[in-house]
């Protein structure tokens, strides 16, 4: 249990996928706007990371590497990935309609978010079990939920700042923002290793 939470809180805070790998950027910015918009984007990345591994990874172990196909590897994790994000998107328009209207274009870009695809690959790569990589999907969607949170947080502040020189007011702003928060998550680098050694 303790190997799982240690992979999870690497996950969330060191190895952050939009932070730290840079994954994910366009959702990042572009649903971070609104706080209500950046949780739903946050849950439903979460939610679709976790079952896309969930479904990738058996799917590499039992077909793409028993039959020496694992060439195949990112055409097959792309259409399990864009028929999950079909499926959620289905359900978000009949049970959560404003939901689905905040989220907008940027749904159907979960299926093109590099870090869904960058989830399934990883966990392969890190050859991590089945269960490892479940908790790694799940902190991974953890950590992009609450970079989208501190985020839009911040953007709200900013939009409604009037020390924000006028040269730096939209887009210049917020990427600065975006690279100091990715500065401050580079400050628990070493303090998972500590907590769980």
């Amino acid at each position: 249990m303790k190997e799982l939470l240690m992979i999870m809180m690497s996950v969330i805070l060191v190895d952050n996928f939009v932070l730290s790998k840079f994954l994910g950027i366009c959702p990042f910015l572009g649903v971070s706007k609104k706080l209500d918009s950046a949780v739903g984007m946050g849950a439903a990345v979460t939610f679709v990371m976790v079952i896309a591994t969930a479904v990738t990874w058996p799917i590499q172990i039992y077909i793409l590497d028993k039959n020496g196909i694992t060439y195949l590897q990112t055409v097959v994790f792309i259409l399990v990935i864009a028929s999950l994000v079909q499926l959620l998107e289905m359900i978000l328009k009949k049970y959560m309609p404003p939901l689905y209207r905040s989220l907008g274009v940027y749904l159907p870009l979960i299926t093109t978010n590099c870090a869904v695809l960058g989830v399934t690959i990883l966990n392969i790569d890190e050859k991590y079990t089945f269960v490892q990589s479940i908790f790694s999907s799940l902190g991974a969607g953890i950590g992009f939920l609450l970079a989208l949170i501190l985020f839009a947080g911040l953007r709200g502040k900013l939009e409604n700042n009037d020390s924000v020189p006028e040269s730096f007011k939209g887009i210049p702003i917020t990427l600065v923002t975006a690279s100091i928060l990715s500065l401050a998550f580079m400050g628990f680098s070493g303090m998972v290793d500590g907590i769980f050694a």
